[in-house]
């Protein structure tokens, strides 16, 4: 049985990696002739736009790779069911369980390159990616949410700011909070605040301050401006949307850790693109096994039908994974909820599917 499971493990692996090989040149291409005519006019240079390329083959890698796996598995157990190499593997007295072990192996090695590549590769890629896409691609897209910004940047600072442009790093209407064991020591308010970048200094107009000592009195502080030292940086004040899908998986946690003590409003978005990172890996073996279910009955429309079937089910896992995404990230739904429940509809439906196909 050796033979037959390396035969099958063989046929695992590299039809995932032609489907791969043949997919992401197509999807290049067509994402080239969208947007050659933006990349043409702001003459971008070759070598960025080389490594933009990579870093798009490795970020659509990662986005699809589950869908990629379906697909692969589908297509070569179909021709195995109608080559009756199927039938003739269980007529010998092999379980369908056992017929199955090759492919949790297959989907093991998978799942693992899935998670390496989630939790390393993809992070990079995507900065990379994401950073060209803003650059070149989307000059007039909003990544950063720059109106009525409200962050606890530590257990002892608040700051207010209601607008605040990234680019010129000016800021209207600027408050700061100080407390100590819950109580307020002082408060800063000013009508515009500068980030003076070659003096690591911001520039503060219209400053006033209020301080208040332990027996309730305040003493005030006035300038027409002035220029101080904060404990935060420009980027804690409006981090870009899209800066959790850069960062490792370590970092991620200890970034999404310290949001949470800002009180920032994005933490949904933030866990959906955590626990994405555990997701996809187990995803993997759930389609594998729905996809060796759907695909190992010779049926009498061939091929096309067990394609037609399992295109239907990728289909319906996208739409399930995109809305729960988008409910966590927009709206007070659970992010773990969101991320995990087409895993668990879908293992449902793999469990059921695999039962039928052991009768």
């Amino acid at each position: 049985m050796k033979i037959l499971d390396w035969y099958i493990l063989k046929r695992y692996l590299f039809t995932f990696l032609m489907m791969l090989l043949l997919f992401i040149p197509i999807a290049i291409m067509v994402h080239m002739a969208e947007k050659i005519g933006k990349i043409l006019s702001n003459d971008v240079p070759f070598d960025e736009l080389a490594m933009y390329l990579l870093n798009f083959t490795i970020y659509f890698a990662n986005l699809l790779f589950p869908l990629f796996l379906f697909l692969s598995v589908i297509f070569f157990t179909s021709k195995l069911a109608n080559n009756t190499e199927i039938v003739a593997f269980l007529s010998s007295g092999v379980s369908f369980t056992r017929f199955l072990r090759p492919y949790l192996i297959g989907a093991t090695i998978v799942a693992f390159l899935a998670l390496m590549l989630g939790m390393i590769l993809a992070p990079k890629a995507s900065k990379g990616f994401n950073e060209f896409r803003y650059k070149y691609l989307s000059r007039n897209k909003n990544i950063q949410d720059t109106q009525d910004v409200y962050r606890r940047l530590s257990d002892n600072e608040i700051v207010y700011v209601s607008n605040f442009d990234p680019k010129s790093k000016n800021g209207q209407n600027f408050t700061l909070e100080y407390l100590e064991d819950n109580k307020l020591k002082y408060k800063i308010f000013a009508n515009n605040i500068r980030y003076v970048e070659e003096d690591s200094l911001y520039r503060l107009s219209r400053y006033y301050k209020r301080v208040y000592d332990t027996n309730g009195n305040v003493t005030v502080e006035s300038e027409n401006s002035i220029d101080l030292k904060f404990s935060f940086d420009v980027d804690d004040l409006t981090p870009v949307n899209y800066i959790a899908e850069t960062k490792p998986y370590g970092e991620l946690v200890d970034f999404i850790d310290k949001e949470k003590r800002r009180g920032s409003p994005n933490i949904g978005r933030y866990e959906v693109v955590k626990y994405k990172k555990w997701s996809l890996p187990v995803s993997v073996f759930i389609l594998t096994i729905i996809a060796v279910a759907v695909s190992s009955v010779k049926r009498r429309g061939g091929m096309g039908i067990n394609l037609a079937i399992g295109i239907t089910i990728a289909m319906v896992f996208v739409f399930f994974d995109k809305i729960f995404g988008v409910l966590a990230e927009q709206a007070n739904f659970s992010p773990l909820i969101a991320v995990w429940f087409p895993n668990v509809v879908f293992g449902i439906l793999a469990l059921y599917l695999l039962n039928n196909a052991r009768r």
